[in-house]
Parts: structure tokens; sequence; C-alpha cells
């Protein structure tokens, strides 16, 4: 085997280096996505193991906000605009989303939670938003959230003068590969 000259050398690092950040392009996406559930940064939820285990006497008002991007023709709404909840309180709430289209679609939601330095605090326990949502024509279902405040939020001086907490949802068209669960018809 011969011995590589200088430009080999130098043309085989280039391709090493551009492969390696080909790969981290396609990696940047799930990566970032796990640092911000993680960290809660850009006011990402954290998703919670389990339940609360304590509750404080403190309580704090959560309010809701829903959107429908374009192309998915959803009438989508919170059943409660706004909650008082005790800190660490596990807390279940309902959505309404509604196929206003003739056929079946299916909706995944994105979310996030305001202001964002509260994010780190706000857990969902159990959520529709965590897999694709799928209604028949002209079919409605509520969609519910399971969710609690972490108790900490009182002790971290960047959040003691937090009162309320948004949470937001927006749905929009799903991706054809995405994991479906048909909602069913609730009684009313």
């Amino acid at each position: 085997m011969r011995k590589l000259s200088a430009n080999d050398r130098v043309v085989l690092n280039c391709v090493a280096v551009l492969a390696g950040a080909l790969a981290l392009t396609y990696a940047s996406v799930p990566l970032y996505r796990i640092y911000c559930q993680a960290t809660g940064f850009d006011g990402t939820p954290r998703i919670a193991a389990g339940p609360s285990l304590a509750v404080s006497d403190r309580t704090i008002e959560i309010r809701f906000d829903s959107n429908v991007g374009s192309g998915l023709p959803w009438t989508f709404g919170p059943k409660e605009r706004t909650v008082i909840v005790h800190l660490g309180e596990n807390k279940l709430v309902y959505f309404r989303a509604e196929n206003q289209f003739q056929t079946a679609t299916a909706g995944t939601a994105t979310y996030n939670v305001t202001p964002e330095k509260v994010a780190q605090y706000f857990n969902k326990v159990q959520c529709f938003c965590f897999t694709r949502q799928e209604l028949k024509g002209g079919q409605g279902a509520d969609l519910g959230v399971t969710f609690f405040v972490d108790p900490a939020i009182a002790t971290d001086p960047m959040t003691k003068d937090v009162v309320s907490i948004t949470l937001s949802y927006t749905f929009y068209p799903a991706k054809p590969d995405t994991k479906t669960v048909a909602a069913a018809e609730p009684a009313r």
C-alpha cells in the first residue's frame, strides 16, 4: 500500500469534515428537540415520567391558547379558557377538536408555554399532542392533557413574579409517517 501524499491527506480531511457536517445537519433537529424538552428551552414544557407527588398551597393561573395551521380543516379550542391550580397539583383539562371536512383528516399538535422562563417547571404527564390525531369527516373529539406545575417554581428567583402561565397548542396537518390515535366521539 502506498503512502498518502500531503494532497491526498488534505482531500480526505475535507471529505471527512464534509461528511461530519452533513451528519450533524441531519441530527440537529432531533438533538434540538431533545435539548428543549430536557431544559425547557424555547418554551418547551417537560414530559414528566409520572404524576406529581407534592402539592403546595400556592396557586397559579393556567391560560389556554389554541390555533389551527393552514391546510387542516378543523376547529380546535379549550373547553375552559383558564384554570387555577395548586403548584404540584395534577390537572386534567380538555380541548375540543372537530373536523369540518367531509373526509378523514389527521393532525399533530405543537405546543409551548409562556413566559418561556417557566417551561422547565411545566410538566406534561399525558397529552394528545404526543401522537397524531385522526378525525373522520364531521367528527369531533375531546382531547385531554394532564399536567402539573413543579412547586420549585416558587423558589426560583427568576420565576417568583409569575402569576399565570399560557399553554399554547397549534394543530397542523399530520405527516403520513406519524403514529395515529383515532379519536373516539365522546358522549355529550
